[in-house]
């Protein structure tokens, strides 16, 4: 799609950070799999986004919002477009609201990990379930990320958006709303920063409390291996993983993409896969559950561009 010089070069005029061409995906998604992007282009702050994507639509240029890339699965094939990757959208800050409360600012590409060790730092509770999420804000909120009992939901007071008209809208809690592992908002809308409300509390426990869940998820989850993370949503009343491993699935392979050994609703990359692997090994999985148990399991991770 992007053949044209002129283009490219207005493009690249849009952002002082990376604008890298036929830059191939799998060096940036946790699953390691995925084609090429036509341009993969890194702005560094709101107003090079806001340029950024006032260009984009302009040209009528496909685009994709990306983050840390770990509930994202890229075909082969690569994406027709532009991925624009919000990792330099890092600002991070603090600041307390009242006497029992402290409010966390965080920019989009704020690593969730970033956040957890804030909390550690300066003794602010409420986020330890979100302990070795490896996404950033930005996929989090629209993801409604959460775990061991807490979502994002929960902690959220609310989220710039950059919107169809490109404004810049503050979003509060009360007008956003949330399911599971979903943010009912615009495929269109770019998430460029959120509020979160902690409270402060007792540096120990919160340590404690953040060590437990990791040595857990390090107990339950091929953290070894490249993966996405869960790979279905959880059906009412029965975990996907659960499902998956009673058919007996675990250890199930297609080229190098295997359903995990250690967790049933995984797929890792044993060193080469490719995403028709694991589409493949999705399908299979989705087949043999539907048949065995009568559930249809629905995917969690994202599935884009074109087939190889």
């Amino acid at each position: 799609m992007l053949h044209d010089p002129v283009l490219k070069e207005h493009l690249a005029s849009c952002v002082s950070g990376s604008v890298l061409f036929d830059e191939p995906l799998d060096r940036y998604t946790s699953m390691g799999v995925g084609g090429p992007a036509d341009a993969l282009v890194f702005p560094r702050n709101r107003e090079e986004l806001l340029k950024l994507i006032s260009f984009l639509r302009k040209e009528n240029v496909p685009f994709l919002v990306f983050g840390k890339g770990t509930n994202l699965i890229v075909r082969d094939g690569g994406y027709r477009g532009v991925v624009v990757a919000l990792q330099e959208l890092n600002q991070l800050s603090w600041g307390a609201r009242g006497e029992a409360e402290i409010i966390v600012r965080a920019e989009a590409g704020v690593p969730l990990a970033e956040i957890i060790q804030l909390s550690i730092k300066e003794s602010l509770t409420g986020m330890e379930f979100c302990a070795g999420i490896p996404g950033s804000v930005g996929g989090a909120i629209r993801m409604n990320a959460g775990a061991f009992g807490g979502e994002i939901k929960d902690v959220v007071t609310e989220i710039v958006v950059l919107n169809e008209r490109l404004e810049l809208v503050t979003v509060s809690r009360k007008d956003l709303h949330f399911e599971y592992r979903r943010l009912d908002i615009s495929d269109n809308a770019v998430i460029v920063s959120a509020e979160f409300a902690l409270s402060p509390g007792k540096g120990e426990l919160i340590s404690a409390k953040i060590s437990e869940i990791k040595s857990l998820r390090k107990r339950k989850h091929p953290l070894n291996l490249r993966n996405a993370g869960s790979i279905f949503r959880n059906p009412l009343n029965i975990p996907a993983g659960r499902l998956i491993e009673e058919t007996g699935l675990k250890g199930t392979r297609r080229g190098d993409a295997m359903v995990s050994e250690l967790h049933g609703n995984f797929i890792v990359n044993l060193g080469h896969a490719r995403t028709a692997d694991v589409i493949g090994l999705m399908e299979e999985i989705k087949c043999r559950v539907r048949d065995s148990r009568n559930v249809q399991l629905e995917a969690e991770v994202h599935i884009v561009g074109e087939d190889g």
